[in-house]
């Protein structure tokens, strides 16, 4: 019998989402990250940015979030990819996480990327 348990969202960066990452992948449920440039209410797409990366997110499930751009939200959801190789995140999950420190955010996600891989290959410093 095939699973049918909702994936959890892998942590990415919106710089790390490209065409040549890992994890730009048809259906890939993501976390994502990052400051609300746009939104519209009558397409219930918002745009959001890290650095000079952004992101289409598809926000037609979440109903109990009110957007302010200039605000840093996290997403998760899964990633569609259109035939122009542009990605948009159907959201199922969505946060306001304003106060965040996105500097101090990426660097505990390289640390904790560097622990598993140290965990994965059995060596500790």
């Amino acid at each position: 019998m095939a699973s049918l348990a909702i994936k959890s969202g892998a942590l990415v960066t919106l710089p790390e989402l490209n065409p040549s990452s890992q994890f730009f992948e048809e259906g890939a449920s993501l976390r994502v990250t990052g400051k609300l440039q746009e939104y519209s209410v009558e397409t219930a797409i918002a745009i959001i940015a890290d650095g000079s990366a952004i992101l289409k997110i598809d926000t037609q499930h979440l109903r109990e979030l009110s957007f302010r751009v200039g605000s840093i939200y996290q997403f998760i959801g899964e990633l569609h990819i259109q035939l122009d190789n542009e990605a948009i995140l159907l959201a199922r999950v969505g946060r306001n996480v304003d106060g965040l420190d996105l500097n101090l955010y990426h660097q505990s996600l390289q640390l904790l990327r560097q622990f598993k891989a140290d965990h994965m290959s059995g060596t500790t410093t």
